[in-house]
């Protein structure tokens, strides 16, 4: 099995070592990163300038741009062969409900599943205790569940930041939704220019049962199934009436 890893955090990150060498022990794995922290690029494509492939002496590749641009010129350009799945990750901190649409981390994966590839981002959430090995370890076992599966699937996962042992199980999962985010933070730089801060993510508000948010709340992992297809389907009559 071919694997290709990507991330949004960069490839110097503690999340990305933890998954090369946990994946390692069952696929050859290529690593293909950020060379700097990317979080919040989401799917941005770099069509403004050249890209650079560099690789570190961990033998990880860096590219001077987004994490779409490392799972894209590793797929259609670097790589002599397609890997058999892409997975993103491990993010420090959660990628639940709403934080899907600016994530790198899932970006990267969704960038493999466009391409053909099926792919898994793993978040762990919060990030505080540092169980990189827990998500390393969860993201081992559904790498290898995924072989009897005969469809590309698009993951996103996210597990509590707990021992191994205190994980609870794993729940199929919808993404549940938050408030909407907390106001810019306005503050002055030594110019004594006013500068703005983007605040923090809102608070969860749809954490019902089935949602990865609740899931995540009982310190069960959360998968949820992704798909692209944005059209808003129950509009459609509406709107075609509209515009007759």
């Amino acid at each position: 099995m071919r694997i290709l890893i990507s991330n949004d955090d960069g490839y110097f990150s503690p999340g990305i070592a933890c998954l090369a060498e946990t994946l390692s022990k069952i696929a050859e794995v290529t690593v293909v990163a950020p060379e700097r922290d990317r979080s919040g690029a989401s799917n941005s494509l770099t069509l403004d300038r050249p890209l650079n492939l560099r690789r570190a002496h961990s033998g990880f590749y860096y590219v001077n741009g987004t994490p779409t641009d490392c799972v894209h010129l590793a797929v259609t350009g670097m790589l002599d062969e397609l890997p058999d799945m892409v997975v993103s990750g491990i993010n420090h901190g959660a990628n639940m409900g709403d934080d899907t649409i600016y994530s790198g981390t899932v970006a990267a994966a969704t960038e493999g599943y466009l391409l053909g590839v099926p792919s898994i981002a793993v978040s762990l959430v919060g990030g505080e205790n540092g169980n990189f090995m827990t998500a390393a370890r969860i993201a081992l076992e559904l790498v290898e569940k995924h072989a009897s599966i005969k469809e590309p699937m698009l993951l996103n996962v996210n597990v509590p930041d707990l021992p191994y042992e205190q994980i609870s199980g794993i729940r199929a999962t919808r993404l549940g939704k938050r408030h909407k985010a907390e106001p810019v933070v306005k503050t002055r730089n030594p110019r004594g220019e006013t500068v703005y801060w983007v605040g923090p993510a809102g608070a969860a508000q749809d954490i019902a049962e089935d949602t990865d948010f609740y899931a995540v709340s009982k310190g069960m992992v959360s998968v949820t199934p992704l798909q692209i297809d944005l059209t808003r389907y129950n509009q459609m009559d509406m709107l075609k009436k509209w515009l007759t």
